[in-house]
């Protein structure tokens, strides 16, 4: 497949013929884009990235070096992958089967990672499919996320566990004189709370 001219593929990347990519993406050295993989515009995949076959990646998404994007991962817009993040596909991992013949692909099915528009996940944290990270969220370095990620909640440790809330500009929020109300101090957005999730208040 011809890619847009406003690609940009070092020598040294690996893409499939059979990849998609959006105007504006970069792909840097030693990256390996598999076939199926459709990536919306102005992605940035970085130094020694996987991006396993047919993953779905949104606009204005980013991947930082060595990170292991395993299909059938799913990220949505505005997506930050840290360096040597891995999303995992095969919840019960075998090199055998139980006779002792080696696994072959016919012998799993692999589950993904469903990434929400805005979420950011931290140097070597890894996430455990199938799992969902909510829109905005934040995975802190090193965490193992294995159950599902609230939108807007900042999550950290082994296994994860939420510390707090995070607001769109990625800075933890602080509580509001009023109950339930959280604050972003970086730009005076304001958020409800209610039965554990939370969402950004309509002005």
């Amino acid at each position: 497949m011809t890619q847009p001219a406003s690609v940009r593929i070092v020598d040294s990347a690996d893409v499939s013929p059979q990849a998609t990519l959006g105007d504006g993406t970069s792909i840097w050295h030693l990256a390996q884009v598999r076939e199926g993989v459709t990536m919306g515009e102005n992605c940035i995949v970085g130094r020694g990235a996987y991006i396993g076959t047919g993953v779905v990646m949104g606009d204005n998404c980013k991947v930082q070096n060595y990170a292991l994007v395993y299909e059938p991962a799913t990220l949505g817009d505005g997506v930050f992958i840290g360096p040597a993040v891995v999303l995992t596909n095969d919840t019960y991992p075998r090199a055998i089967n139980a006779d002792g013949s080696l696994k072959s692909a016919h012998d799993w099915k692999p589950v993904g990672v469903t990434i929400e528009r805005g979420a950011s996940i931290g140097a070597r944290a890894t996430c455990v499919a199938p799992v969902t990270i909510g829109t905005w969220a934040t995975v802190a370095a090193g965490a193992v996320v294995v159950k599902d990620v609230p939108a807007y909640a900042l999550v950290a440790g082994v296994p994860a566990r939420r510390l707090g809330w995070v607001g769109e500009a990625g800075i933890p929020l602080v509580a509001a004189e009023e109950d339930a109300v959280w604050v972003c101090p970086s730009t005076g957005a304001r958020y409800v709370e209610t039965d554990g999730t939370l969402s950004k208040e309509i002005v």
